[in-house]
């Protein structure tokens, strides 16, 4: 798969999605109608290093990764208990080798906040993926629904 085609199934799949570049990758929102100003982000889709994201190496030719919000119970369910914080430009530490492709992993820096990464993910991968968008996204919509309300 390449990043066109993983944001475009992806914008697919979860009606009300909106394809938004923010903090230096592509980021998918559930904003259905533009209610909000950004609405509630589930996954992102990054090419490059950041400044504070090295570990996955995505300066390589063709490396991309997918990032999705899981929730904490499919986390663990996969990982154990999320690992600590890191320090600011530091990434999460564990048994995890955040250059492997098609491999999935904690998000190198947001880990400990249950977000799940795969760098260029298969066809497979990613359908193996879909029980953690459809968490994510799900959790993205119980979001944007409260502040919805809360901006009454």
């Amino acid at each position: 798969m390449s990043p066109e085609s993983t944001l475009q199934a992806l914008q697919t799949r979860y009606s009300g999605t909106v394809l938004t570049p923010a903090w230096g990758e592509t980021t998918l929102f559930y904003n259905p109608d533009a209610k909000l100003k950004r609405g509630a982000y589930f996954a992102t889709v990054k090419e490059k290093n950041g400044d504070n994201d090295r570990a996955s190496e995505l300066d390589r030719a063709g490396v991309f990764r997918l990032n999705i919000g899981a929730s904490r119970l499919l986390f663990e369910a996969r990982f154990g208990k999320p690992p600590a914080r890191p320090a600011k430009g530091c990434h999460v530490q564990g048994p995890w080798d955040f250059t492997a492709l098609d491999t999935l992993t904690p998000h190198p820096v947001y880990g400990w906040m249950s977000w799940v990464s795969i760098l260029n993910p298969s066809q497979d991968s990613f359908e193996a993926c879909l029980p953690l968008l459809d968490s994510a996204h799900a959790k993205a919509k119980a979001t944007f629904e409260k502040r919805l309300r809360l901006a009454g």
